[in-house]
């Protein structure tokens, strides 16, 4: 449900890609896996296959060894042997002598009945020699015999493992806290074993070893130590996991190596196979790297689809889009056509047909809303209260008739002309916001006069150096004194003060009056947010609204709110920039 969220909002070229490897990449996905399922299958046929070999071979192992151990007993109790050992050199020479033929007869028969026996010998400490099937030493080796003792065994099992050799061994008498009077010892031959390994190995450049981990003894096909080392850790591992058979993978020298392996229980050894992969999965790496040579293929396929789309319909596109957006933000330009007659040069067309009919609109609706604007403010001009003039003339005239109040009628008669020339002057439509200042200063000195001390009137903050609309402050603040300070008992109090927010500068006009209710508040808040909508007369806080809206746009303009000095708060937003 994500992915589809997102393709969504994505741009076409993006849903067109996300298409495009819709359809590649489960076939890529497909051939991937139809090649891993061959390996696969061919790994484990082999590994099987080299597992039953393994087995068989231990299996023929098992059976010698055992086919040895039980019919050396036959030879241990051999009589021409057990008389040899007992009366030693008190028996006469020649029947001495017969008798080692004897032996060495018999010895030389166990020893041509298996192929994995190296040697077959007789340890005789009452005549210190050791009798071997072809010949008869002239002494014996004292730690070769302790080792073949059954004292000397600590660990159960029917092999002797001494000097890298391997035995099996039976002593008379049995009991092996006696000293001996003859051992039996058969050596088996490692170069035999070495040569079942090599059988195992089959393919080319594979390896066996048969490991015994507690006597430290090993047989090896092929002569390599660091190999030996690995697989040893490897049978190792095994053996703590207590598994018996099976195969992995094994790294070794920066190459991969298919291991099989085999614990025997008879000789407590694993046999272990390893085989490079690269031998045994040939074809298949040569389809694998087929495989991947059509993966890069297919990347190079996607970077030129993609190449091709991104410049053929996505950067064409693109360029139309942003066009829409430029004229979103009334920048009405032209696209450049640099296409033919496909589908994007008659969009291109169209788009400029559309530009120049949209200038032409907003050409003539922007005079339209010019000769508005002019027309509200000559309206607003035009709407003097004939009240206030009355009073100024009224006031004039008592201060005039005042003997002490000459000099004020004088600066009233400065107010009045001031007052009346800012607002009879039609030729500018926006003035600097510093003599839209003066010009209320000059109305509030004109109330000042005509209240007296009644109010109090306190203007603060800077005044930046803008163009604005004429007549957008005096009357709010006239509006102030007429609604506000009208027929209110106590004193009043203007506060007219200023501040930056961003690009936005705000004026506040704030007074104390109490006639205004929450509601009614709301409800001028309302007027102001659809006076672009009603068509009923426009005077004073509406008409300033209505021109600022048309100067700066819909963003800025006159909001109402409850002051801090418990009146009407009005807030004059112009644009800053």
């Amino acid at each position: 449900m994500k992915i589809r969220f997102f393709l969504n909002d994505s741009s076409i070229f993006k849903k067109i890609m996300a298409a495009f490897l819709a359809a590649l990449l489960p076939l890529m996905m497909i051939t991937w896996l139809i090649n891993e399922k061959g390996s696969n299958n061919i790994r484990r046929g082999i590994s099987e296959s080299i597992l039953n070999m393994t087995s068989f071979y231990l299996d023929s192992l098992d059976n010698e060894a055992d086919r040895i151990s039980r019919y050396l007993p036959n030879y241990v109790m051999d009589k021409d042997l057990m008389e040899l050992a007992a009366t030693g050199t008190e028996m006469s020479y020649y029947d001495r002598s017969r008798k080692i033929l004897e032996i060495q007869r018999r010895l030389d028969l166990m020893k041509n009945s298996s192929p994995f026996i190296q040697e077959a010998k007789a340890y005789v400490p009452l005549l210190e020699r050791t009798i071997l099937s072809s010949k008869y030493e002239t002494s014996i080796n004292e730690p070769e015999f302790k080792a073949m003792q059954q004292s000397a065994k600590t660990y159960e099992g029917p092999f002797v493992y001494w000097n890298d050799r391997i035995f099996i061994t039976m002593q008379y008498p049995a009991t092996s806290g006696k000293n001996p009077t003859y051992v039996v010892a058969v050596e088996l031959s490692k170069k035999k074993i070495q040569e079942i390994l090599t059988q195992i190995n089959g393919a080319q450049g594979a390896q066996s070893v048969l490991l015994n981990l507690d006597r430290g003894w090993g047989a090896q096909s092929d002569k390599d130590p660091l190999l030996l080392k690995c697989l040893t850790a490897f049978a190792t591992d095994k053996r703590n996991a207590k598994s018996e058979e099976g195969y992995e993978t094994l790294k070794y020298d920066g190459k991969r190596y298919l291991t099989v392996y085999k614990y025997s229980k008879l000789w407590n050894s694993y046999s272990i196979t390893c085989v490079p992969e690269a031998n045994v999965l040939g074809p298949l790496q040569m389809y694998r790297m087929w495989f991947w040579v059509a993966c890069i293929l297919a990347v190079c396929i996607v970077l030129l689809f993609s190449y091709f789309l991104l410049r053929l319909i996505y950067r064409p596109l693109m360029k139309l889009v942003h066009s829409f957006r430029r004229m979103r933000q009334n920048v009405l330009e032209p696209i450049t056509i640099d296409r033919g007659a496909d589908e994007f040069g008659y969009l291109y067309q169209a788009f400029n047909d559309t530009v120049i009919s949209l200038r032409t609109l907003i050409e003539e609706n922007y005079e339209q809303q010019i000769r508005n604007q002019r027309s509200e403010l000559k309206r607003l001009q035009s709407q003097i209260n004939p009240h206030f003039l009355y009073n100024c003339f009224f006031v004039l005239c008592r201060l005039i008739k005042s003997e002490n109040q000459k000099e004020k009628a004088y600066q009233f008669c400065l107010y009045i002309g001031q007052y009346f020339q800012f607002i009879t002057r039609n030729d500018e439509d926006e003035i600097p916001l510093e003599l839209e200042v003066n010009h209320s200063r000059t109305y509030v000195d004109m109330q000042t006069i005509c209240y007296g001390d009644r109010i109090e009137v306190l203007f603060e903050g800077e005044v930046p150096d803008l163009f604005v609309p004429r007549l957008i402050l005096q009357p709010v603040i006239e509006n102030a004194y007429e609604h506000a300070f009208g027929n209110m008992v106590q004193k009043g109090e203007l506060w007219v003060h200023s501040k930056m927010h961003d690009d936005v500068f705000s004026i506040y006009v704030e007074d104390n009056g109490s006639n205004i209710t929450d509601e009614e508040i709301e409800q001028l808040q309302t007027r102001l947010r659809q006076s672009s909508k009603r068509m009923e007369e426009t005077t004073g806080i509406m008409n300033v609204h209505r021109r600022i809206q048309l100067r700066y746009g819909e963003k800025y303009g006159v909001t109402v709110s409850r002051s801090e000095l418990g009146g009407l708060q009005v807030t004059i937003n112009l644009s800053a920039s």
